[in-house]
């Protein structure tokens, strides 16, 4: 019997190894299977005991590796037995084991199995036990034990922290940190960070405590402050929203991160990471960072580029004055006085060669400059960096020129040049039609390499400038994107910029879009090609008609691919719409089948215990929705829009159903409201559709204002 060999100390290991791993896939779930293998294990008729037995038997042998083993083919069983009522007394059983001084493999196996236990199962389920858990796991983490039990324990009471909610001692985590084994630092750091995510609001204490100090394992600590910062964004951003509103905030910002500033900006400069975050946290206190290392300097180009996305512009003055200073003073930013000498700094930043990673990051700052200062309306005639956006494009364009691309610094470039452009006023328009002819010659450059014999170096690189090509030309028209789906997004742009005088071309791409919408295994591109359906038909408007056919013959087979993804089929059904407000009447001959499609659609189901499909069903409706309200614009106001009323009732079963689900979205709620006001529009004067209208559970949820999304 294979947990007879698991548990014989007198075999060789790789064969208990084996032994074990055989019993745990036995047991053990698999997506999509879990309850044939539950029923399996559950009915077996081999003496399941026994099994049991011997592999908390094994959890202390000499051999520690066949101790890890049983520790998963123990959780392995558990999570199939504890949902059933089944062995109620093994966690009793685990939490005797911890009491044993005289053996550590079986005190550090059983932590382990505490541990794989918890993250396999539901927390209510060990709900029993749930104040035992974390008092045996938090035990073995003292200082006082081994640093091997204190290991096993912080890993155990990291899978558990689900569990276990609010019953554990944070100052045992805390102490680990400072711990004299490396591994054992490590861990309760990234302890510390998943419960600083789990439990902000409850830290306090320990933060005043001990924490403040976390700067001693320098990337558990970066992880650490990052969580911090970003649960202090989020909190307040929630108070500004719940202030707007004239709202109390549930939950309130400790402000860990403004408290913790000074000790934990020397490691965060060393790392140059996470900064931004920082930024963001505490905002205007972070304005006194500098440096002269170029290891600093790095970190504090990357820091002035949070801090221009989020600074109050009167904190910000004299932080730029001391950086950058100037013969004249003022209380606020002036672009005559400081632009120039910012601008100047960074665009002298891209020039160092020999630390490309400080390219990078002058790259991003001068984009993130661009985003605060630039125009993103056309009417605009000129703005504060209207004299620097040819200088600073020429600076980004002769970066992108070198033939490496350490630290992404090539990358960056292109991607300030799409910020410069997608931001110019008019009288830099120049500069813009430069740079597409500029861009557009190296496209074609870079296109009569493509049939050459590459390398798979070359192979990348030829991909990686592609996509960058591509985005920038994306980018002025609004958009972004990644290599062979660029060429279709450019497609894309240029329909929705030329509209009608995009029908010359479309034969001449056609060929190009139909193999795309076939490529069922590739998710992206296939999302892609069924967008620009969208994007040519509301660009023809009704020219797209003769192209319809081949257009609803194609996106009907790819709803029956078995292959394609999902979601890719939410976006097809959605594109139904965009068809029908295209052509208008000439979609009556697919209405039909449409109309089936979507009812089946609509009737699946959620299921609230499998979490992606209920996001799934959530996205299916609100594709659903698109459609079905592209449908009735497409008829509506026309002769034949009766054809509408024997699908009236599906149309209501969706909308009923997106009602009285908890789950609903405000997505759902938006476009439910606008189909009800649409049908009765289109079909004004229809008894079926009053009839339809009269049902109390709509005018009960038209009278829930409260319910309707703002």
């Amino acid at each position: 019997m294979q947990s007879t060999v698991l548990a014989d100390d007198n075999s060789p290991m790789t064969v208990r190894n084996v032994a074990g791993l055989a019993l745990k896939n036995f047991s053990t779930r698999s997506f999509g299977r879990s309850a044939d293998y539950d029923s399996r294990w559950l009915h077996l008729s081999t003496d399941k005991t026994k099994i049991k037995n011997d592999a908390l038997a094994t959890l202390g042998s000499s051999a520690p590796r066949a101790g890890a083993v049983a520790s998963q083919v123990i959780s392995a069983i558990a999570a199939v037995e504890l949902p059933a009522i089944q062995w109620g007394d093994l966690i009793e059983i685990l939490l005797g084991f911890l009491n044993t001084q005289t053996n550590a493999n079986l005190r550090i196996a059983t932590l382990q199995t505490i541990g794989f236990i918890c993250e396999s199962i539901k927390p209510e389920i060990l709900t029993v036990r749930a104040n035992e858990i974390p008092t045996a796991v938090v035990h073995g983490a003292r200082k006082e034990e081994t640093s091997s039990d204190q290991l096993a324990a912080i890993h155990a009471l990291y899978n558990s922290l689900e569990s276990v909610r609010d019953n554990f001692e944070r100052e045992v985590v805390c102490e680990a940190t400072q711990n004299s084994a490396v591994q054992v630092q490590v861990a309760a750091s990234e302890c510390l960070v998943r419960i600083m995510g789990l439990y902000y609001d409850k830290m306090s204490s320990y933060m005043e405590q001990a924490l403040f100090g976390l700067t001693s394992v320098a990337l558990q600590a970066v992880e650490f402050w990052s969580t911090v910062c970003e649960e202090e964004v989020d909190l307040a951003i929630e108070a500004e929203e719940a202030q707007a509103y004239g709202e109390s905030t549930e939950n309130e910002s400790k402000n860990f991160a403004q408290v913790a500033l000074p000790e934990i900006v020397p490691v965060l400069l060393q790392l140059g990471t996470c900064i931004s975050l920082l930024a963001g946290a505490v905002q205007d206190s972070i304005a006194h960072i500098k440096s002269n290392d170029w290891h600093h300097r790095d970190a504090a180009v990357m820091t002035f580029g949070s801090i221009l996305e989020g600074l109050d512009p009167v904190v910000l003055a004299p932080l730029t004055a001391q950086a950058l200073p100037s013969s004249d003073r003022h209380d606020t930013i002036k672009p005559d006085v400081h632009l120039h000498a910012l601008i100047s700094a960074l665009v002298s930043g891209l020039s160092d060669e020999d630390h490309p990673r400080i390219v990078s990051n002058c790259c991003w700052a001068l984009m993130n400059l661009a985003e605060q200062l630039g125009s993103f309306h056309s009417e605009v005639q000129t703005g504060p960096l209207s004299p620097y956006t040819e200088g600073v494009v020429q600076a980004f364009l002769r970066v992108t020129e070198n033939p490496g691309n350490e630290h992404t610094f090539r990358t960056a470039a292109y991607e300030a040049i799409s910020a410069y452009l997608s931001g110019a006023t008019v009288d830099t328009i120049h500069v813009v039609q430069n740079t597409v002819v500029t861009v557009l010659n190296r496209m074609e450059q870079l296109l009569s390499l493509h049939n050459q014999g590459l390398c798979v170096d070359d192979r990348n690189n030829w991909n990686e400038l592609q996509s960058n090509f591509c985005s920038v030309l994306i980018q002025i028209a609004g958009k972004t994107s990644t290599v062979l789906e660029d060429a279709f997004l450019v497609v894309g742009a240029l329909a929705a910029a030329l509209v009608i005088n995009f029908s010359p071309y479309i034969q001449a791409f056609l060929p190009f879009l139909y193999p795309a919408l076939k490529a069922h295994e590739d998710t992206q591109l296939c999302t892609v090609a069924v967008g620009i359906i969208g994007d040519i038909s509301s660009a023809l408007v009704p020219q797209v008609a003769p192209y319809a056919n081949q257009f609803m013959t194609v996106l009907l087979e790819n709803l029956q691919s078995e292959v394609l993804n999902r979601n890719v089929k939410i976006s097809i059904l959605s594109g139904f719409g965009d068809i029908t407000m295209a052509i208008g009447v000439a979609f009556e001959p697919f209405l039909e089948t449409t109309m089936s499609v979507l009812r089946q659609a609509g009737a699946l189901q959620p299921n609230s215990l499998d979490y992606d499909l209920m996001d799934y069903v959530g996205q299916l409706r609100e594709g659903i929705l698109e459609a079905y309200t592209g449908l009735v614009g497409g008829f509506k106001a026309t002769d034949v829009v009766s054809v509408l009323l024997p699908y009236v009732d599906s149309i209501f079963e969706l909308i009923h159903r997106c009602f009285w689900d908890e789950e609903r979205t405000d997505t759902q709620m938006k476009l439910s409201h606008g189909l009800i006001g649409d049908l009765a529009e289109a079909l004004t004067g229809s008894p079926q559709l009053k009839q339809s209208l009269m049902k109390p559970w709509i005018a009960q949820e038209l009278r829930a204002k409260h319910r309707t999304p703002e």
